[in-house]
């Protein structure tokens, strides 16, 4: 008998511990994406578009949020015990459907980055596989014991009333971030960072290392055979007139080197004449309204920052400046509709995105500096900007 209690309390405490580090994985995970559900929607787009179901694009943002409630929620019942096999079932359900996604992601090389901690932690495909297969196995445990799940507390009313405050509390964080921007903000384009430096790599970084592979062709016997540039170059294979090159060389990294932050970001005017530089380096405080689709931006809001950026141009000649990646073509028609007083340049919308998780958004600038941003919900008014900022320069 004492045998078996001490089986039985070694299986409950290893069953205690699996339940724990899934729980807490699956709180964080969903946590951290639901800190930036705008951005793990556009991740949710880039699936769309590989399976082809570009018809949930429109949905993206709201089955953001609601995957990353689903996680949260989740992991908190988990490690409360309560609604055990509804929660296992779920849990398996869920990360069958990620080791899924991971496996097909680093296999076809069709989405570079799962997004499975946001910006804050990222992964690459192999590596978000890996980690959904040790979840696999964990949750698999719990699946295959979660009769011995028992509840914190079994009151029908506090569990109805916990899951329902988890419900809402996990929904309530993504909606407040998607309308307030992200508590904690982990890209490039942050408050403090300075941009032009992000934009190269710092003297002596470590640059990527390469290997070039090249096939080779016996001439008289045909047989074929892939060499390396360095076996190539070592054992002097270009003397060899029986071997020939054929096809084209296929090149790879070896050793990733320093990553620059910020890479893709060319600012031009519509002629294409690029003023990245020009605007980066203004010395001066400059405002950046940022809204990459016209077409999908919030025209209300819009029109408001024109008037900020009219008045903060006229009465301190700040310069303000409209960033988006729509066409010329659809400036010209927001033009009409709210005449736009800012100067307008045009950008891929990729960083633009990542620059404010708004449309439109604004960025106070110096000196390439981020000073400030703002989700256009809490745009603030052109006395509080003029009083905090702009009158030091009188």
């Amino acid at each position: 008998m004492h045998i078996v209690a001490e089986k039985t309390n070694k299986i409950n405490f290893l069953l205690l511990f699996v339940r724990v580090v899934v729980g807490v994985l699956f709180i964080f995970s969903g946590l951290i994406k639901a800190n930036d559900p705008l951005g793990f929607s556009y991740k949710l787009q880039e699936y769309f578009d590989v399976f082809h179901l570009t018809f949930l694009a429109n949905y993206a943002l709201a089955l953001a949020i609601v995957l990353c409630s689903l996680e949260m929620v989740l992991g908190t019942l988990l490690l409360l015990g309560l609604y055990g096999k509804k929660v296992t079932w779920g849990l398996l359900l869920l990360i069958l459907f990620f080791t899924f996604l991971t496996f097909y992601s680093a296999f076809f090389h069709v989405v570079t980055s799962c997004g499975c901690f946001g910006d804050a932690i990222p992964l690459t495909p192999w590596q978000s596989f890996s980690k959904d297969l040790v979840l696999l196995a964990l949750i698999i445990i719990i699946f295959l014991r979660r009769k011995n799940i028992k509840p914190l507390f079994t009151n029908e009313i506090s569990q109805t009333l916990t899951l329902s405050a988890a419900i809402v509390i996990s929904l309530g964080i993504g909606i407040y971030t998607y309308n307030f921007l992200p508590f904690i903000d982990f890209l490039p384009y942050k408050e403090g960072n300075n941009l032009p430096t992000l934009m190269h790599a710092p003297k002596g970084a470590a640059l990527d290392e390469y290997e070039i592979t090249y096939t080779l062709q016996h001439k008289q016997t045909k047989e074929k055979k892939i060499v390396t540039d360095k076996d190539y170059l070592k054992n002097e294979l270009w003397k060899d007139n029986n071997w020939e090159i054929i096809g084209d060389p296929e090149s790879r990294i070896v050793k990733a080197g320093y990553q620059i932050p910020i890479k893709d970001l060319n600012i031009t005017d519509a002629q294409g004449v690029d003023h990245t530089t020009e605007l980066l380096d203004n010395p001066y405080y400059n405002l950046i309204f940022v809204a990459y689709d016209l077409n999908q931006t919030n025209l209300k809001a819009l029109e408001k920052l024109n008037n900020l950026a009219k008045q903060a141009t006229e009465e301190y000649t700040i310069r303000t400046v409209l960033l988006t990646a729509s066409s010329a073509q659809q400036v010209d028609a927001i033009n009409e509709q709210i005449n736009l007083y800012m100067e307008t340049f045009f950008a891929d919308a990729v960083p633009l995105k990542s620059m404010v998780r708004a449309n439109p958004g604004i960025l106070l600038m110096k000196s390439g500096t981020v000073i400030k941003k703002w989700h256009y919900n809490t745009t603030p008014s052109f006395e509080t900007l003029a009083k905090k900022y702009f009158e030091q320069l009188d």
